[in-house]
């Protein structure tokens, strides 16, 4: 099940979220936000989308932490280095903790399927297969 290159960058949501600095006062900063079915692409410049991070999902362990308030939803991304990065946004729209997460969901089932098919091709390349497979046989 090899994905095309279109295939694999398929935008899934597109917007505006905000995130809570590193420094010290950890002010709410306003980013726009590139969710694809690899990754989740940040930048600070909602004109210019030449500077930005990119969050692979490879590198997600989970979204955790879902708090909503009157006004709010709070969600905390922790990376597979724990290291926690905090989002919001507006409650009253579709809420982008819950589209990261299928999209994390995806991709590690993609990943999943991946890795078993290969362990299968492996496993029926290997000689001596045949005969363990028969002496498994009734």
């Amino acid at each position: 099940m090899k994905m095309s290159a279109a295939e694999i960058s398929q935008v899934l949501k597109e917007g505006e979220l905000e995130k809570r600095s590193d420094n010290l006062l950890q002010f709410w900063r306003r980013k726009t936000c590139v969710l694809t079915t690899d990754s989740l692409n940040i930048y600070g410049d909602t004109q210019k989308r030449n500077r930005g991070k990119e969050l692979k999902l490879q590198s997600i362990k989970k979204v955790d932490c879902v708090e909503r308030t009157g006004k709010f939803v709070y969600f905390t991304i922790v990376t597979t280095d724990n290291k926690e990065i905090d989002f919001r946004c507006p409650g009253e729209e579709n809420c982008w903790n819950a589209v990261i997460t299928m999209a994390l969901i995806d991709y590690q089932n993609r990943k999943a399927i991946e890795d078993f098919k290969t362990r299968q091709d492996n496993e029926g390349a290997s000689p001596g297969h045949q005969e363990r497979r028969m002496a498994r046989a009734p």
